[in-house]
């Protein structure tokens, strides 16, 4: 079953993280479930995302989820941006939602750090050799 477009393909908030995310070794775009994910071999960040809160569906266009270190992921489960995202957060991936206040650097990190978490270790090693 195809999922229905689940994202503006306008958002400017979507282009950072296409250019952050992107711009990893060998990172690629897929749609999947309607929504835009980066991936390698694995998927390394998803952009949008829902959760479940009360028996109620809860979108949140404008995030990301990405897979963290449990120390990272813990330290950010207390910040009011963070939510488990639905499906995916029982396998220890953290949604963060993003606005005009969201900080690109961190932006980056979190996407950098979810690479590293997933991606073969050749690709990774690639972010560590010097320029």
């Amino acid at each position: 079953m195809a999922h229905a477009q689940m994202f503006d393909e306008d958002d400017p908030m979507l282009e950072t993280v296409r250019e952050i995310a992107l711009a990893l070794p060998e990172a690629r775009e897929k749609i999947s479930h309607g929504r835009p994910a980066f991936h390698t071999v694995k998927v390394h960040c998803y952009y949008g995302a829902s959760q479940k809160v009360d028996g109620l569906w809860v979108q949140h266009p404008q995030s990301i989820v990405v897979h963290l270190s449990a120390a990272e992921t813990a330290a950010l489960s207390a910040d009011p941006r963070s939510f488990v995202p639905a499906y995916l957060g029982p396998s220890g991936w953290l949604g963060i939602d993003l606005d005009e206040r969201t900080d690109h650097d961190e932006l980056a990190e979190l996407i950098d750090e979810s690479y590293r978490m997933v991606a073969p270790q050749r690709l990774v090693a690639q972010l560590d050799r010097p320029a």
